[in-house]
Parts: C-alpha cells; sequence; structure tokens
C-alpha cells in the first residue's frame, strides 16, 4: 500500500467521526429547538447517544478533545466580543461577591457530604474542588443565543465565571498538594499573583491598547486583517493564560473583551467568529456527552451518590451565587445561581488530575463525572424560563 493509499484509509474514520458528531449535535439541537430548548442541551445528549454508553459510534480521543478544546476557546471569545470591558467593572464587586461565595458553599457542602459518607479526607477535598468549578461556556451559548449578554446578571456570570476560575485554580494548587504530601504555599502565591495580575493587566491596559493598534492592523494588505489579527489575539492570551496556570477559555474571553471596542468592522468580525464558532461548539458539547460512561452506574450507591451530589451542585450555587446577586431581587438573584450551576469540562478535569495522582477511586470519578455532565444539562432549560421576557438593555 503507498503512502497515499494508507493516508486516505487513515483519514476515512477521521472524517467519518467528524461527520457523525457535527450532524448528530445538529440533528439533536434542532429537535431540542423545536421542542423549545437549549440547543446546547440536545448537542450534549447526541454525545451522549452517540459516544461509547449508547450506540459506541465514536469514542473520545485527542482529537475529539482538541476539537472541543477549540469549540469553548471560540466560544468565550465570541462571548468576549460582546462584552465591553467597562461593562465588566461596573459589576465587579457583585461579581466577585457570587465568585467568592460560588467556591466556599459548594466547596464546603461536597467535601462535607463526603466525609459524611465515609470517604478519607483527600477524596472528599477533590469532590469539593471540583464541586467549586463553573463552566461558564454554557451559560454563555444560552444567553448568546437569546442575545441577553448585555443583562446586567449576564455580566456578573461572566464578571464571576472569570473569579471563580482564578479562586478555584487556587483551591486545586492546595488540594493537589495535600495529595501530594506537603503545600508550597511559595508556588501557590506565585500563581494566585499572575493569575489576578493578567487578568487585571489584559482588562486595564490590554484593552486600550487594540484599541490603538486596530486601525493598523485593518490596513495591512492580506485578506481580512482585523479577522486574522483576532484570532492571533485569541490565541496568544489562551497560550498566555494557560502558561499561568488558568484556563484557557479566560484568555479567549479576555482577546475578545480586549476587541470589543476596536475597530470599524465590528459587524463583519462578529459574524465572521459566529462562523467560526457554530462549526467549533459542538464539538465541545458532544465531547462532554460522550464522556459520560453509564455502566459504572450499576451500583445502586453510586447512582444514589451521584444524584446527592448532583443535587447538591446545583443547591450550592443556586444560594451560593444567588445570595451574592441579592440586590439584583430575586429574578435577577435566580438567574445568577442557575448561570453558575454548570460544572461541565471544568469539574471533570479535576476528576481527571485526582484519577492521575491516583487518590481518587473511579467510584468517586464517576461521581463527579455524572455531576457535571448533569448539571451542564439541567441549567440551561432552568435558564430560559429565568431569562424570558427579558431585553437586552435591560441591565
Amino acid at each position: 500500500m503507498s503512502d497515499a493509499t494508507a493516508a486516505a484509509a487513515h483519514s476515512d474514520p477521521l472524517l467519518l467521526n467528524l461527520f457523525l458528531m457535527f450532524a448528530a449535535a445538529k440533528l439533536f439541537a434542532e429537535i431540542c429547538e423545536r421542542l423549545r430548548q437549549p440547543a446546547v442541551v440536545g448537542e450534549i445528549i447526541a454525545g451522549v447517544l452517540i459516544g461509547p454508553s449508547v450506540l459506541g459510534w465514536v469514542a473520545p480521543s485527542e482529537l475529539t478533545h482538541a476539537l472541543g478544546e477549540l469549540g469553548v476557546i471560540f466560544l468565550l471569545f465570541a462571548v468576549g466580543l460582546e462584552t465591553k470591558p467597562r461593562s465588566i467593572m461596573q459589576v465587579g464587586a457583585t461579581a466577585g461577591i457570587v465568585a467568592v461565595l460560588g467556591v466556599v458553599v459548594p466547596f464546603g457542602a461536597g467535601w462535607g457530604y463526603m466525609r459524611w459518607a465515609g470517604h478519607n479526607s483527600i477524596e472528599s477535598l477533590f469532590l469539593g474542588a471540583a464541586m467549586v468549578a463553573t463552566s461558564v461556556g454554557i451559560t454563555a451559548r444560552v444567553l448568546s443565543g437569546m442575545g441577553l449578554l448585555s443583562l446586567k446578571s449576564s455580566r456578573i456570570i461572566l464578571g464571576a465565571a472569570v473569579i471563580d476560575d482564578v479562586l478555584g485554580l487556587l483551591v486545586l494548587a492546595v488540594v493537589s498538594s495535600l495529595a501530594g504530601g506537603s503545600v508550597n504555599y511559595l508556588e501557590i502565591g506565585t500563581t494566585a499573583l499572575l493569575a489576578i495580575g493578567f487578568v487585571i493587566f489584559v482588562a486595564t491596559v490590554g484593552a486600550p491598547v487594540v484599541t490603538r493598534i486596530t486601525p493598523a492592523i485593518q490596513r495591512l494588505r492580506i485578506g481580512h486583517a482585523l479577522f486574522i489579527g483576532a484570532i492571533v489575539l485569541c490565541f496568544a492570551l489562551a497560550v498566555a493564560a494557560a502558561q499561568i496556570g488558568i484556563a484557557a477559555i479566560i484568555g479567549a474571553f479576555l482577546a475578545g473583551m480586549a476587541l470589543a471596542e476596536a475597530g470599524e468592522n465590528q459587524h463583519e468580525l462578529h459574524e465572521q467568529v459566529r462562523g467560526v464558532t457554530e462549526f467549533f461548539t459542538p464539538f465541545f458539547l458532544v465531547g462532554i456527552g460522550m464522556q459520560l460512561n453509564l455502566a459504572v452506574f450499576a451500583d445502586r450507591a453510586t447512582i444514589v451518590a451521584a444524584l446527592v451530589v448532583t443535587l447538591l451542585a446545583v443547591l450550592t450555587k443556586f444560594f451560593g451565587c444567588g445570595l451574592g446577586a441579592l440586590k439584583l431581587g430575586w429574578r435577577g438573584a435566580a438567574q445568577v445561581g442557575v448561570g453558575m450551576a454548570p460544572r461541565g469540562e471544568v469539574g471533570i478535569v479535576v476528576a481527571q488530575i485526582g484519577l492521575g495522582l491516583g487518590v481518587i477511586s473511579d467510584h468517586v470519578f464517576a461521581i463527579v463525572l455524572f455531576m457535571a455532565v448533569a448539571t451542564t444539562m439541567i441549567a440551561p432549560p432552568l435558564l430560559v424560563p429565568l431569562f424570558r421576557g427579558e431585553r437586552a438593555d435591560g441591565g
């Protein structure tokens, strides 16, 4: 067999997997839209169905993970483009309170339940750390589809998610250090300073600089110069964020926010980014669904524990984050509480770290995995009625 033939044979399953993931995502998204449910629910269900747990057509791989990572990066970049830095600054204090309560309350509940259930302290700490996470990509997808990203409650959710990610990073660093037998306070302190400094620098200094240099970028002779410059900035800040230790999606969000007030061709840039986002985001959502392994729930004790942890995960974010946003009124507080509930890929990553260190069992990993996927699917249908009737300029 020639090299060309071998390459063609190898590409066939790759193309088939891409086709199955994308087509299934869009088919179930359409079904959910017709049932007046958010499209993201359908895309996650599609992943469960075509994944190893049900039909077994597609299995998670490095490729599907990479496509999912690109999907959530572009999703948060697109959200950032619709979020002006000053609009986040205006809700900074409330977002900070929401984020802190959204870390403390879930962590305490998760740790407390696991200790009560007889698990050791390290397993309990890792489950608490997974409960802290917020996957803002899911909420952002729903609010963006409803055209409500400019609402005050939406801006609080976005701001709190950024702070949440930094706090969650520090919690994970401490828990991982404890699992290793000691806590490196210098390393944790350095990481905290770098993460906080990075976010503040990009939001306050980076955005004005980007606004000033955008006209020069638009004068470049390459086609779609502003779009290309935007993608370069997106990847650059995503890499910088990952190097510091916070999620790459935070860097992508900040890149979009830095461009939110730049250039005369904003509408064209938004349309170009939206096209890329619509292609890649389904792979992120389908990937979450594919990671749910239903086989581990043959044990009744695991099912009960997973349901209890999922209930705690929803309630602690709802009441914890909602309490921090009470000044918005009961409806606004509920919007923020539900909007912060999805754990998505962030909770899964925490569990994978614990499994990799050999400090949590497959049983606990399954519980976290179920909680992460379940909260991701529960939140969108609750968000729609909570935000129904709101107007985009209502903040």
